[in-house]
């Protein structure tokens, strides 16, 4: 048996540069991890076949869930023959434009590697998941990262200043795709590069005022929970309120521990799904 977490990630920056050939969005993304975790059981079966397990009822346990096709790209890759029992502990929310999905296929690929003995190095785990996502290479690597070319591209980065951050998931899923296809790529300033040097500079002002998210805008007029939430966390106190991701969840960066719990606990009239976590990249 062998156990994986897998954290939760945030985007900092979302720079959308143009809409490429192949049909992806060329972006520049500075994304990190927050200490909000799924947590992944491997146990090696007798015969051939891949089990998954989970207490969710809303995730596929078949080939539409990453974390089969993780698997089945493993076997394929490393001639693996026989079959894995697969249990997900849930504790990210689902469709939540926190790479849920895409952690949980990262520690799977992480976690074969682990349990069949393969010690393949992560450069080459990254590189075999970018064919199933373009977020998981970076969750494959965890910490914090400018993720480049449609997101498979990892530069990794130190961590970012220390920081409190509450998540707050409205009830309601966002199609990343639908977002997507609203969007007019290289409209705003890109902002990535201003916060790598922030972060190498480990200054807090600079990393905030730097925090952009090119997706926002187009979900925010197309769900106004999300537009209401946004409004009401900065108007809260949050030092910077943002989505991550393609949404729905928003989050707000707060200094203080004392800050965090005083913001999740006005924001719980609004919002269920409330969370108060460190940045932990």
């Amino acid at each position: 048996m062998h156990i994986e977490t897998a954290p939760a990630k945030i985007n900092l920056t979302l720079d959308t540069l143009f809409k490429r050939d192949d049909g992806y969005h060329e972006v520049q993304m500075v994304m990190t991890e927050v200490d909000l975790n799924d947590r992944m059981t491997f146990t090696k079966r007798t015969d051939n076949k891949i089990v998954i397990e989970t207490e969710h009822q809303f995730i596929p346990t078949d080939k539409r869930n990453l974390v089969y096709q993780a698997v089945l790209l493993m076997r394929e890759a490393y001639g693996i023959k026989t079959g894995v029992n697969i249990f997900i502990e849930k504790n990210i929310p689902v469709s939540a434009g926190m790479a849920g999905g895409s952690t949980d296929a990262a520690a799977t690929f992480r976690g074969i590697n682990k349990i069949f003995d393969i010690n393949a190095p992560l450069e080459d785990l990254a590189e075999l998941s970018s064919k199933i996502g373009s977020d998981i290479p970076f969750c494959v690597y965890g910490g914090t990262a400018l993720a480049t070319g449609r997101g498979e591209k990892i530069e990794r980065l130190p961590k970012p200043p220390h920081a409190w951050v509450v998540i707050a998931k409205p009830p309601l899923s966002v199609s990343t795709k639908v977002i997507y296809d609203h969007l007019k790529p290289g409209k705003n300033k890109p902002k990535s590069s201003e916060m790598v040097e922030a972060i190498h500079n480990k200054s807090y002002s600079a990393m905030i005022a730097a925090m952009k998210n090119d997706l926002q805008e187009v979900t925010r007029r197309k769900y106004s929970k999300v537009n209401v939430l946004l409004n009401k966390m900065q108007s809260l106190g949050a030092d910077k309120a943002m989505m991550s991701g393609s949404g729905p969840t928003v989050f707000g960066i707060v200094q203080k521990e004392r800050q965090a719990k005083q913001l999740s606990n006005a924001l719980r009239g609004f919002c269920s799904e409330v969370y108060v976590v460190r940045l932990r990249g």
